[in-house]
């Protein structure tokens, strides 16, 4: 029998790795699971990504792309007539009060970063990302500081399931922006 060309499968195996997360957490993620999400054989799986931690690598990435893509789309970040700390503020709120599983399971692999050492390089490149773009409008030691508050925001917000308080994001926004 002959092998079939499956140019999407590694993706196909991605994306059922991201849904796994999504339903069972880290801890339900295995070669095994994935491959049945995918409805790949689990050879496929380890072909791909011969760990796991290379397969939460991909996840990672592609879920970072979230909050990133929407900080690179948001003109107003980049126009010096706004007020940048009331652009992040609002753009933050629009993220995380969107499809709430979705920031979920990327703070779920993003703190996975802890225990999972090939996982900081990512996590670092999403900060990195984004302070970047932020730093157009600021310096780059008050970019990585507008970011840390916002992970450290949205974070408090998953965590105790409160609701995001747009006001308060930009009042302390603003005072690291005039500090």
């Amino acid at each position: 029998m002959a092998r079939r060309y499956d140019p999407e499968r590694r993706q196909r195996i991605i994306d059922a790795a991201i849904r796994v997360v999504g339903r069972k957490g880290i801890a339900g993620l295995s070669h095994r699971s994935v491959a049945a999400e995918a409805d790949v054989p689990l050879g496929s799986t380890t072909y791909h990504f011969k760990s796991l931690d290379d397969l939460m690598v991909a996840a990672l990435r592609q879920t970072n792309e979230g909050f990133a893509k929407a900080v690179r789309n948001h003109g107003g970040l980049e126009d010096p007539r706004t007020d940048l700390a009331a652009e992040l503020a609002q753009l933050t709120g629009e993220w995380i009060s969107g499809e709430r599983t979705g920031v979920e399971l990327e703070y779920e692999l993003y703190l996975a970063a802890l225990r999972r050492p090939a996982l900081r390089p990512v996590a670092a490149e999403w900060c990195a990302g984004v302070a970047d773009i932020v730093a157009r409008r600021t310096d780059p030691v008050t970019a990585r500081a507008l970011v840390a508050l916002i992970d450290g925001i949205c974070l408090q917000v998953l965590l105790t399931g409160g609701a995001y308080d747009e006001a308060y994001t930009r009042e302390m926004l603003g005072r690291i922006i005039r500090a």
